[in-house]
């Protein structure tokens, strides 16, 4: 059984302002329709071999938003686990092994970083299969990107012998040719990533990672005990909540923050009774999207070099990523440029500078700005909302509620509403009165009042509310009930 494992963390500030902290770039349609979470959850799709239902490791914020992507693609989780911290790569894996051995079984545990793209699924199949042989046989196996460039921004791998029982090949360059995990390397300048390169025996290093879940349980408890005494407690006062699986807080802030790479693989050279690392060359059209010129590089381009997303106008433009999320955006007479438009945000930056995006970000937290934080349109677990007004003591507010789903019982101390349905059937409770309205019908919501708002229909609800008072932060909300467990 092979077990998909998804980790969904980070933040992506280097895609900002598309990549906020509480909507960061794993849960954006960056390549198509479809969130780079999304993506990942799919990459398996026709793979020859028995697959679990993915383990998807991720935190408070993002998880109704996670579960609803999943959904959607038809790949429900039952097994969303929520890191109370963030701890790294290790916890995370530990955990996910833990929850994937409860019942017993001893599964392949693949686990797939949610922000990456692979344009190639056909290699990506072929390494997945050569890298399942290694892990049966106990193997710990990682996966290395053939290089196309010396690139300074990514570890690399330096691969040994090719080992036994895999495809023949005659190159660390060849996809097929399982090797011996010869040492991690990392980040070089630019002279030493070209003679990497040229010596045809370095590849990226991907952060995928494949081993049979009781191999990487026993290495990680040689190799990082506190790390998996942590987990282990956690884990066993950890409780059910419909899709999540909540791990004990205390138990896991505790733990020690370490990668996969440094609490386990790197160490296993001087420990072989663990098992052999491996490394499984790769090319198939790999990105791990860390910036806007990465974005870039790996989409669908225009006869003149452009990549564009939205709605988008452009006259003598070459060589440039354009990304429209709200308005149009129209270019004359550029050349290797990025443009983001955002509605609440627009950045313009040389490609070559798209590293020092993250600088931006830095700076707006500093000036305690919320815009690196969180979009102007929110996710809710019911639906988004989004602030299209506001102004000295009132708000306008677009809201879309999911079909079935439901708000909290709510009141505001300083803030009266009035909600207006655009499309769909509002069911309300408003004080001691309950509602039943449809399209062009409304009603007000006096401050102090009991309320809430559901959708009964199958289709989604629209409505707009009018909010008016002294105070109008979001932080005004009084909840007696709630279907999603906020207090």
């Amino acid at each position: 059984m092979l077990q998909p494992v998804i980790l969904s963390g980070g933040s992506g500030t280097r895609l900002w302002p598309a990549s906020r902290e509480t909507y960061p770039k794993q849960l954006l349609p960056l390549t198509g329709e479809d969130s780079l979470l999304q993506i990942t959850a799919q990459r398996l799709n026709g793979f020859s071999a028995d697959i679990a239902k993915p383990i998807v490791v991720t935190n408070e914020e993002h998880r109704f938003i996670i579960a609803e992507q999943m959904r959607q693609i038809g790949q429900p989780s039952d097994r969303i686990v929520l890191e109370p911290v963030g701890r790294n790569t290790a916890p995370a894996m530990q955990l996910a092994a833990l929850i994937a051995t409860q019942e017993g079984g001893d599964p392949v545990l693949l686990v797939m970083p949610a922000d990456q793209i692979v344009t190639n699924t056909p290699a990506f199949h072929a390494a997945m299969s050569e890298g399942l042989k290694q892990a049966e046989s106990g193997a710990l196996v990682t996966f290395g990107i053939v290089p196309d460039r010396a690139e300074t921004g990514y570890g690399y791998l330096r691969t040994g012998d090719i080992m036994p029982g895999a495809s023949s090949a005659s190159s660390a360059s060849s996809a097929s040719s399982a090797r011996a995990l010869a040492a991690f390397v990392e980040k070089p300048d630019a002279a030493r990533a070209a003679e990497y390169v040229a010596s045809g025996q370095y590849l990226w290093n991907a952060g995928i990672f494949m081993m049979r879940a009781s191999v990487w349980l026993k290495a990680l408890a040689a190799l990082a005990p506190e790390i998996a005494a942590a987990c282990q407690a956690s884990v066993n006062e950890a409780r059910r909540d419909t899709d999540f699986i909540r791990v004990n807080k205390a138990a896991f802030t505790a733990c020690p923050s370490n990668s996969i790479d440094y609490a386990v693989m790197e160490q296993l050279g001087t420990h072989p009774e663990l098992g052999q690392a491996v490394v499984v060359p790769m090319d198939a059209g790999w990105s791990d999207v860390g910036a806007w010129d990465a974005l870039w590089a790996v989409c669908d381009k225009d006869s003149a070099g452009n990549v564009t997303q939205g709605d988008v106008m452009l006259e003598d433009t070459a060589d440039s990523l354009i990304f429209a999320q709200s308005r149009l955006v129209a270019t004359v007479g550029i050349k290797d440029l990025i443009v983001v438009e955002t509605p609440d945000a627009i950045m313009v930056a040389d490609k070559s500078r798209a590293q020092d995006v993250k600088k931006i970000v830095t700076r707006i937290k500093a000036e305690g700005k919320t815009l690196a934080a969180s979009h102007r349109k929110v996710y809710r677990p019911w639906g988004w909302y989004d602030s299209i007004d506001m102004g000295p003591r009132f708000q306008v507010k677009r809201i879309v509620v999911n079909p079935g789903a439901t708000l909290s019982l709510q009141m505001h101390h300083h803030r009266a509403e009035h909600w207006i349905v655009v499309s769909g059937t509002a069911e309300i409770v408003n004080g001691d009165k309950v509602l039943l309205l449809g399209e062009n019908e409304s009603t007000y919501i006096p401050l102090g009042h009991k309320h809430r708002l559901a959708n009964p229909g199958k289709l989604p609800l629209e409505i707009i509310e009018v909010q008016s008072g002294s105070y109008l932060g979001e932080d005004d909300i009084v909840r007696f009930e709630d279907t999603y467990g906020r207090s």
